[in-house]
């Protein structure tokens, strides 16, 4: 890890901490184009938006897919305070950003917070793999 992305780090965690004193969760994130230069940056929203997806690392990784240019993308690097969640990760993974790195893993993250007993959803299927695959059939090609 570089002295530059110790710096872009440093800010992440700077907006995690603007983002807590705002009355959001404390976490931040930004990208940084090949250039070094700053191209986005925001922090959690989830409280204030009502909306459970608000995660910066989200919200950028869909501004990143929406307004770059693939190369450009794949050239850019997302600084977050704290390792993608599931949700987040999977939408870095389709937006073509090159790389993430993060301040605490999940796992310091998870230590961090007092343990909860939250319902897990259940989930049934697969099921009826014939009707479903037709609209998929021949999509990727």
């Amino acid at each position: 890890m570089t002295e530059e992305d110790l710096a872009f780090l440093r800010r992440a965690i700077h907006l995690a901490a603007e983002s807590r004193a705002g009355g959001d969760a404390p976490f931040g994130s930004l990208l940084v184009g090949p250039d070094g230069t700053v191209l986005a940056e925001d922090h959690n929203t989830v409280l204030s938006e009502s909306d459970i997806s608000a995660h910066p690392e989200l919200k950028l990784a869909v501004w990143a897919a929406r307004e770059l240019e693939p190369a450009v993308a794949a050239a850019t690097t997302m600084y977050t305070s704290c390792q993608p969640c599931g949700m987040c990760a999977a939408a870095i993974d389709r937006s073509g950003l090159g790389r993430v790195v993060f301040a605490l893993s999940g796992e310091q993250n998870a230590a961090l917070r007092p343990s909860t007993t939250a319902p897990v959803v259940r989930q049934d299927g697969p099921a009826l793999y014939e009707e479903a695959r037709a609209p998929l059939e021949g999509y990727w090609t």
